[in-house]
């Protein structure tokens, strides 16, 4: 293996880190505690485990940490009825509906009922148009986290090719967005692209969240790249699951001058980002001054 490996789970570390002393400030300086709310509906088992690890390390950087949890039954007014009670509570500055939702609710419209200054998750309309103009939005907190470690490890993105394989409303789309915003050169790409590893050898800076385990392999990498693997699959290899990555990591490791792990990529710096998205917009609705590097 010729690449750098980014080590995401230290960087998210870095990056809690950061927060919890701008956390501390807000408490010393201006007596302001930042408090985040989850609303869980149903007990999808996955949705389970995330929220339990986001209830923790808010409360380890010093937030307050809210856990909302309703039944799969409930009713789409009881929900719109709670997110209205969090959107008024001033000690609630950001609000996570963790998705997905059990069927008979409609995400679009309870994601859109969040107050836009406290959507942490970055999924709301006004955020999405926001971010599409280059303005200052809640930004999704994957792609967030990936532009992190980009900035991190290659310094000044200006200028750089980059192609993001994948167009999801959650990571694809808004990953392109904030590479513009950096003055790359983007382009995304998807199963529908035409003669896609050529396009994708093209890339200084590989983005991949396609979904589909293990789909880029080292043919599709320009040499010295900088690969980010978004891709979380389980697949089976004799008799066991493992956890592997859209990117075929040994192959492109090969080619690729740095590259992320799964796990222990782009995943630790998801929760990391909702931590700094809930400090930005803390300081945004009390006028204070963003934490800087915690911000696109």
């Amino acid at each position: 293996m010729s690449a750098v490996m980014i080590d995401g789970k230290a960087f998210a570390a870095r990056v809690r880190g950061q927060v919890a002393v701008h956390v501390a400030r807000l408490v010393a300086d201006h007596g302001i505690q930042p408090g985040l709310a989850v609303v869980l509906v149903g007990s999808d088992p996955a949705s389970e485990v995330y929220v339990k690890s986001k209830g923790r390390m808010t409360r380890e950087v010093g937030m307050i940490s809210v856990e909302h949890r309703l039944e799969a039954d409930t009713s789409e007014a009881d929900l719109l009825a709670l997110i209205a009670d969090l959107n008024a509570d001033p000690t609630i500055h950001g609000i996570l509906v963790q998705l997905p939702l059990p069927g008979h609710l409609n995400s679009e419209l309870v994601i859109n009922s969040i107050d836009p200054a406290k959507d942490v998750d970055g999924f709301h309309i006004s955020n999405v148009g926001l971010l599409g103009t280059g303005q200052k939005a809640m930004v999704p907190c994957t792609p967030l986290g990936c532009l992190m470690m980009l900035r991190d490890h290659l310094g000044d993105l200006s200028g750089l090719n980059a192609v993001v394989v994948g167009r999801s409303n959650i990571v694809g789309k808004p990953m392109a967005q904030l590479l513009l915003g950096d003055s790359c050169t983007v382009t995304i790409a998807h199963s529908r692209t035409r003669d896609l590893a050529s396009v994708c050898r093209g890339a200084d800076i590989l983005v991949a969240a396609v979904g589909r385990a293990q789909m880029i392999t080292g043919d599709f990498v320009k040499p010295g790249a900088t690969v980010i693997d978004v891709g979380i699959n389980r697949i089976e290899v004799d008799g066991k699951t493992k956890l592997v990555g859209d990117v075929d990591f040994e192959s492109c490791a090969d080619v690729a001058g740095a590259i992320t792990p799964v796990p222990g990529g782009v995943g630790p710096m998801t929760i990391a980002c909702l931590l700094a998205n809930t400090v930005t917009a803390c300081c945004r609705a009390n006028g204070l001054a963003e934490p800087a590097g915690l911000t696109a």
